[in-house]
């Protein structure tokens, strides 16, 4: 393909897939700005197929930092081949002291990262990393977007093919016309994981208000949505690692509402554009990842002093009492659903 006269410009997020999915808006803008840009994004195996859906995106670079790239060898030959392509502009969200070597050893002309990543001094321009704005903004504020006001608050945009839509309206035959609800009841930090008990006192709720349950979440979260699904099996369905991530957000697409913890679900929810109300337990929305489209909320219970214990959370709770997911009692979760529901 001929891109020798256009920008050539690379987007590095080797991050799981909530961060690559709040790196979409940024994208979108910075395509914008480059409209004839030719525009990489370096990413990990897993979030391939979600970057490469972006209609700003023109191609992905695996880098599988984590497996069979993750010798010294292979960053080598990664660097080698990242300065065959002549780029010409670097933006880095993510923050790891890899990407910053990365950015550097390019050789691109023009590198931006935030001041708090790993050897920031290499970038040729640092970006200010604010801790209280959504992330969302942090990564527009990397390529100078004014975020002020509602202005940063954009939506990622991923293209869903006609065949993702008919295999997703054939499995949703079982809810016979009801409206759907989504529960995403895992995430890969424990301490984020609202207790199993109350997420099926959840359900009961929107049962009894009429909803036909999906679950859905990765291939570790089968086992925890299984047992959800077995005891409600006339009338809920789980998805978890049975969907790839497109997959995903055109089921959720399809339901009216969606339940998650702090985690890649929330975000699917913001592509998918629905009211999607977030659980808060170790971890807090000040950290800036919470839902930020109009129709939806989150709910914390924020009177600890132990809370939050880190901004991603633990395999156990440090004191062993996890009253940061005990203490937000369902009561207060239906509080929250009955009023999305009247919006």
């Amino acid at each position: 393909m001929e891109i020798l006269n256009k920008e050539k410009i690379l987007v590095i997020q080797t991050a799981f897939l909530g961060d690559a999915v709040l790196t979409l808006p940024m994208i979108q803008k910075l395509k914008e700005k480059f409209v004839d840009s030719y525009l990489l994004v370096l990413c990990i195996p897993s979030t391939k197929e979600l970057f490469a859906a972006s209609p700003f995106v023109d191609d992905c670079i695996v880098y599988d930092k984590r497996g069979q790239q993750k010798s010294f060898y292979n960053f080598i030959k990664m660097i080698e081949f990242l300065r065959s392509l002549k780029l010409t502009r670097v933006y880095s969200p993510h923050r790891s002291l890899r990407s910053s070597l990365i950015s550097f050893f390019s050789k691109a002309r023009y590198t931006v990262g935030f001041d708090i990543a790993g050897l920031s001094f290499l970038y040729k321009k640092k970006i200010r990393y604010i801790n209280n704005h959504h992330e969302v903004a942090r990564n527009l504020e990397l390529i100078s977007e004014d975020v002020s006001g509602e202005r940063w608050r954009i939506l990622p945009v991923i293209k869903i093919n006609e065949d993702t839509e008919e295999k997703i309206k054939k499995v949703l035959n079982k809810t016979s016309g009801k409206q759907i609800a989504a529960i995403a009841p895992g995430s890969f930090w424990p301490t984020k994981i609202y207790p199993k008990e109350y997420f099926i006192e959840i359900v009961k709720y929107l049962i009894n208000m009429n909803y036909f349950i999906v679950l859905v979440g990765g291939k570790d979260d089968e086992n925890l949505c299984s047992e959800i699904e077995n005891i409600f099996p006339s009338i809920s369905i789980s998805f978890a690692g049975r969907l790839n991530v497109i997959e995903s957000v055109a089921l959720l697409r399809k339901c009216s509402i969606l339940i998650s913890n702090d985690s890649a679900p929330t975000h699917l929810g913001m592509i998918a554009d629905i009211p999607t109300l977030t659980i808060f337990c170790s971890t807090i929305p000040a950290f800036g990842f919470y839902p930020y489209n109009k129709k939806s909320e989150c709910i914390s219970y924020d009177l600890l002093d132990c809370k939050p214990c880190g901004i991603h959370g633990y395999n156990a709770c440090p004191i062993k009492t996890f009253d940061c997911g005990v203490k937000l009692v369902p009561e207060k979760i239906f509080t929250k659903i009955k009023r999305m529901s009247l919006l």
